[in-house]
């Protein structure tokens, strides 16, 4: 476990979602240290995590030796023209956010600087997150290995060349939003038939995290176990007949192809 300083800087729902996996994984908080804009966010986040909150960016960069950058895209820059005289030679930039390139950077802190780029998802917060992450050329394989450990401390790690750091959003970063909603219709659906709200959500979203168990756990296409619930003629391939009418796996995909346009448009305005 990392026993180096690691700051946040923005302390908005993903940071908060990664804060209190960390914590959860035994991160000690007094190691953590954020900045947010309102005295709210600071009163609420340091009530929550019992973590040192300031209102100074600049204060997080000079204390933390990982410092994680959760603002918005459009933000990035300012807040690094901010702070880029604070970064240290042993700092170790992460980016959260979509659209951010390592080169741009890079090119914003002007000179040779650590720099990660990763995107998590918000079930970081209960220990299962998926986190893309890929690195620059300045750290070092011991810094990589920490960087994924402190990361798999709320979830799992993938490391993908950054070509395809603009993908991960639709698959993972934003696709929660997607299962949501599935979930919250198959409740609907459930409550139309009598059930109560609460069973409803609970059955739901059980069904799902089973499901996905199975695809990570055995192995198996999701075709073939898909195949083994629909009984010749039973209830569930007409279920999935219908899925298949409504072009249910085709919104999916326009989903994602959306998803990743406005990614690469995020990019391109920054």
């Amino acid at each position: 476990m990392s026993t180096k300083r690691i700051g946040f800087i923005g302390c908005g729902k993903m940071s908060q979602a990664m804060i209190g996996g960390m914590i959860q994984a035994g991160i000690d908080p007094l190691l953590i240290i954020g900045s947010a804009k309102t005295e709210a966010t600071i009163q609420s986040v340091r009530k929550t995590f019992n973590i040192h909150m300031t209102n100074s960016n600049r204060e997080v960069a000079e204390k933390a030796d990982i410092i994680l950058l959760g603002i918005k895209p459009n933000h990035y820059f300012d807040i690094i023209d901010e702070i880029k005289d604070k970064i240290q030679d042993h700092t170790i930039l992460i980016t959260i956010a979509a659209g951010i390139t390592i080169e741009r950077m890079e090119e914003a802190v002007g000179k040779p600087v650590k720099i990660v780029r990763t995107m998590p998802n918000t079930p970081s917060l209960v220990g299962e997150g998926m986190t893309a992450v890929t690195f620059n050329p300045f750290v070092t394989t011991d810094e990589a290995a920490e960087i994924q450990s402190l990361l798999e401390s709320f979830g799992k790690v993938e490391i993908i060349h950054e070509s395809m750091m603009d993908v991960i959003p639709s698959i993972s970063g934003s696709s929660p939003a997607y299962v949501y909603m599935m979930i919250e219709a198959m409740a609907d659906g459930g409550v139309a038939k009598g059930l109560s709200r609460d069973q409803a959500y609970r059955l739901a979203a059980q069904a799902i995290l089973g499901a996905a168990k199975m695809v990570l756990h055995t192995g198996e296409h999701p075709g073939v176990l898909k195949d083994a619930v629909c009984s010749p003629g039973g209830a569930t391939i007409e279920a999935v007949s219908t899925l298949e009418k409504k072009k249910f796996r085709g919104a999916i995909l326009e989903a994602m192809e959306a998803c990743t346009g406005k990614v690469q448009e995020l990019g391109r305005k920054q």
